[in-house]
């Protein structure tokens, strides 16, 4: 059982737990909490992954000759706790009810020495930074986009202006707030930032308006407010002098090489950033159709400007991930997504998101997951408040089956971007592949939670289902999933796999009819095809299938070294030299 000394902090989620200074802090903010639950806090922390009983906990909070209402007073601490780490006991990702026995604090914690011997404090916390959707004045819906636009490019800028001491939420987590009435200190307490940018559009034909202030969320002060005019050819100006102007009346020097970074963010062309800002828009919708309108206005965006690296990096990653999005043929996008990935780099090696483009074409495509861990590494590094890196480092981590490694890295996404449901299902994925199922389910529900149509939150929570045995319920998280994602042969293909399983033949042959059928009209990957013979034990089919999927360049089989349903094949020597003819076995380092 883990014990601490006076001395040592602790680290889980968005928290820290100071016992030497008997305080919890969330993003370096103190936490109120009061004695009882603090001290049970400690215990179960303590005694992270065992089992606490209620007689324990009573013995610490009460001593064993203090009569107390061993129900009351032990629930009224838990319920304390939990709402001061905002936890849920329904879907718990910090105090697990263990019913009949006790509690388990069961988050990841990182163990860190407490104040330094020689009385000196550590240094500040970075501060928190968060931008919130600017407001569309200009009574022309036409420019929604634009407005858009401008709050992510503030954000992006912002990211990699001062990222030791600017920590910026991500979009995904803000946008939520567009037209929204909240207050000022309910949206502050909601993202844990300490400062907001507020902005407003207003435009015309002639010229545009953006006004924007910075408030301070612990008393709501403004402390600075600045209006912009421009003219629209200009806005590269415009959005420039406003990240700037923000970051530095946060009162942090803004250093010249942060000031060469930033620029290159930027394109020559108004045009080519006005093309950007349209494909990012119906990039983040993430259907077939407006895949392929992003890749249109990436690409026009390019052609006017072919030195704009985050064009470049958008149109990779809009080509990269359409096979695992829309079922996409890998051998058709794989070439269009290297090419722009490597203009991404060619134009800005120093931008994040190019150096995370390049690592995503690496995993996906050229199966060469020594250069896409590179990638993704030096993307966190290049942009640390980067959400998406983080959480596809830690998920190809797991792919080469270093579990243990990307669990902590993929956890740190939804504390970078708490209000997005794609942060917990990438966790809710590598929890998965690390066999620890209960934690998948609930991760995927919490992604369910924050979006009940997203797709991926779906499947995540169908396969965690079906490893618990709970097969009804993941059949019926499968039918949203493909409902949702406009019939992808992943859930598709799963729902076979469970009915052959689970003695449904027939209705697994139908599906895979379908499948095939839709397969002489367009690309489904075979992948698909050789889970649903898998779950009919039907090998020779499976092999001639992988087989398939191979010469196909399936993206779906770099699932094969780490998902629990090919275990049965895992001692098969024609798996293991699929495995090998794809170098997975070449790089992965399996968790010990």
């Amino acid at each position: 059982m883990a014990t601490s000394d006076s001395r040592e902090t602790f680290r889980f989620g968005p928290f820290e737990l100071d016992v030497a200074a008997y305080e919890l802090r969330r993003h370096g903010r103190p936490v109120k909490l009061e004695r009882r639950p603090m001290d049970l806090l400690i215990q179960l922390v303590e005694s992270r992954h065992h089992l606490v009983s209620r007689s324990d906990i009573v013995d610490r909070l009460w001593g064993k000759d203090v009569f107390v209402d061993v129900e009351t007073g032990v629930n009224t601490a838990i319920s304390k706790v939990r709402q001061a780490l905002r936890d849920s006991s329904d879907v718990p990702s910090f105090v697990e009810t263990i019913p009949g026995k006790g509690y388990r604090f069961i988050a990841a914690v990182e163990v860190g020495a407490g104040p330094r011997i020689d009385g000196t404090s550590a240094p500040a916390l970075p501060v928190r930074l968060a931008v919130l959707p600017f407001e569309n004045l200009s009574g022309d819906c036409e420019r929604d986009y634009l407005a858009d636009g401008l709050a992510e490019e503030t954000i992006g800028a912002l990211g990699q202006v001062d990222p030791e001491h600017i920590n910026v939420v991500a979009r995904t987590s803000t946008t939520v707030y567009k037209r929204c009435t909240k207050s000022i200190a309910r949206i502050g307490q909601e993202l844990s930032a300490d400062y907001l940018v507020e902005s407003s559009l207003r435009a015309d034909s002639r010229r545009l308006r953006i006004t924007s202030r910075l408030i301070r969320v612990r008393d709501q002060v403004q402390v600075w407010s600045e209006s912009y005019d421009r003219e629209p050819t200009n806005i590269l100006d415009l959005q420039r002098d406003l990240s700037r102007a923000i970051a530095e009346q946060v009162r942090f020097r803004v250093s010249p090489d942060r000031l060469v970074a930033l620029a290159r963010r930027q394109p020559r062309s108004a045009d080519a950033y006005d093309l950007y800002l349209r494909g990012r828009n119906f990039a983040n919708q993430r259907t077939p159709p407006t895949t392929q309108r992003a890749i249109e206005y990436y690409e026009r965006a390019t052609a006017h400007d072919p030195e704009y690296a985050l064009a470049w990096s958008g149109l990779a990653m809009a080509y990269a991930a359409s096979p695992i999005n829309s079922d996409a043929a890998p051998l058709e996008v794989w070439p269009r997504a290297r090419e722009a990935a490597r203009q991404a780099v060619r134009a800005a090696p120093e931008l994040a998101e190019a150096q995370f483009a390049l690592g995503y074409v690496n995993w996906m495509f050229e199966w060469d997951w020594t250069a896409a861990e590179d990638g993704f590494r030096l993307a966190v590094q290049l942009d640390p408040s980067f959400a998406q890196g983080h959480q596809t480092l830690g998920h190809a981590l797991s792919q080469m089956g270093r579990h243990s490694e990307g669990l902590p890295i993929t956890r740190r996404a939804p504390e970078l971007d708490p209000l997005y449901a794609m942060p917990y299902a990438m966790s809710s994925q590598v929890a998965f592949q690390a066999r620890d199922y209960p934690a998948a389910r609930d991760l995927a529900r919490q992604a369910i939670a924050l979006d009940e149509e997203f797709w991926i939150g779906h499947m995540a929570c169908g396969q965690a289902y079906e490893q618990l045995g709970q097969n009804e319920l993941a059949l019926e998280a499968l039918t949203l999933a493909a409902r949702f994602s406009c019939q992808n042969s992943k859930p598709i293909s799963l729902r076979g796999y469970i009915f052959a399983k689970v003695g449904r033949s027939g209705e697994a042959r139908a599906l895979l009819a379908t499948l095939e059928a839709v397969s002489r009209q367009r690309y489904v990957p075979p992948y698909a095809m050789a889970l649903v013979h898998a779950g009919l034990g039907e090998r020779e089919a499976v092999f001639e299938w992988l087989d398939r999927a191979y010469h196909a360049h399936d993206v779906h089989l770099i699932y094969l070294p780490v998902d629990p349903k090919w275990d049965p094949y895992r001692d098969d020597s024609r798996f293991l030299a699929l495995l090998a003819r794809c170098d997975f076995m070449r790089t992965a380092r399996p968790d010990l």
